[in-house]
């Protein structure tokens, strides 16, 4: 049963007959013959076939989900039966917000497969939370205090969001003075996560108040809405993680410096099954060592490593 599940996993990650024959040493027909008899086994259709492409079925599709969620259960059990420490390999799914998916995952990333090549990593970008173990996700890049207790949760960076404008924007409609001014100002909202939209959570010490805002432009992905911000378009609630350059340039400046947004830290979360994953153990590894800097830049943007 589990080299079926193995054997389905391979023929969908190449995507064709032909490529999974010459990754199992076998000819085309005997991998169709194969697929064949599993199909007629289960009594479904698992992959839709032409001449040119081949896609995965509904049912397909969730065999495929489960197949993969069983090998990384029982790559996890032996992992544990053994202790091992060996080299890590296998797949390892992720799941990461667009801006700092694209911007800070994907180049630690392509850091990480070049020192360990025998990890095969799957990076899908979104703007809605996902838990890993419910979702076809082995790890879950989340801003913000972890959701629940059922995962595992490591902080990999601090993180905190604050208010910018660019100099143009503030020199036609001043500056806001705090809090309550923002009622009148054109503000740049990002819809992400399941927070209310149009509501931005601010505190000063440990006072916090939740303040509505409105403007023109809302975006569910967070460099386009500083790239409006740079344009003039209004003020915005983002991370030093995505400003820190700009903020040194000159073309953004932060608003309310006592005022930030609610604590935004960034953790990895990950099922309890893969506690004892060599390859979930070592990435999470990999991930604190490179942002390390991040944890101990504080407020400074000139102390961020750009």
């Amino acid at each position: 049963m589990p080299s079926e599940l193995a054997f389905f996993s391979l023929l969908v990650h190449h995507g064709s007959l032909a490529r999974a024959a010459r990754e199992l040493g076998l000819t085309g027909p005997a991998v169709s013959r194969r697929l064949a008899q599993l199909e007629q086994r289960l009594g479904v259709r698992l992959l839709a076939r032409t001449t040119r492409r081949m896609s995965l079925t509904p049912e397909g599709e969730l065999y495929l989900a489960e197949s993969r969620r069983i090998l990384a259960d029982i790559e996890a059990l032996e992992q544990t039966l053994t202790g091992s420490r060996a080299e890590p390999r296998g797949l390892l799914r992720l799941h990461a917000t667009f801006g700092f998916g694209r911007r800070q995952l994907a180049p630690a990333v392509s850091d990480f497969v070049r020192r360990y090549p025998a990890v095969d990593i799957q990076l899908t970008l979104g703007d809605q939370p996902v838990t890993p173990g419910e979702q076809p996700f082995d790890i879950a890049i989340r801003f913000g205090e972890p959701p629940e207790a059922r995962v595992v949760a490591r902080q990999i960076a601090s993180n905190q969001r604050y208010l910018f404008a660019a100099p143009a924007y503030l020199a036609r409609r001043g500056v806001p003075a705090g809090p309550d001014d923002l009622a009148g100002h054109d503000c740049i909202v990002i819809r992400e996560g399941p927070g209310a939209f149009g509501t931005w959570t601010l505190c000063a010490g440990k006072q916090c108040r939740k303040v509505k805002v409105r403007g023109t432009l809302s975006t569910n992905h967070g460099e386009v809405a500083v790239d409006w911000a740079l344009d003039g378009h209004g003020i915005l609630l983002r991370s030093f993680w995505d400003t820190a350059a700009e903020v040194r340039a000159g073309r953004l400046q932060r608003l309310l410096p006592e005022w930030s947004g609610s604590p935004a830290d960034i953790y990895a979360l990950y099922p309890p099954r893969l506690e004892l994953s060599a390859k979930v153990r070592v990435f999470l590894d990999f991930l604190v060592e490179r942002f390390a800097a991040y944890r101990v830049a504080g407020d400074d943007p000139a102390g961020l490593p750009w």
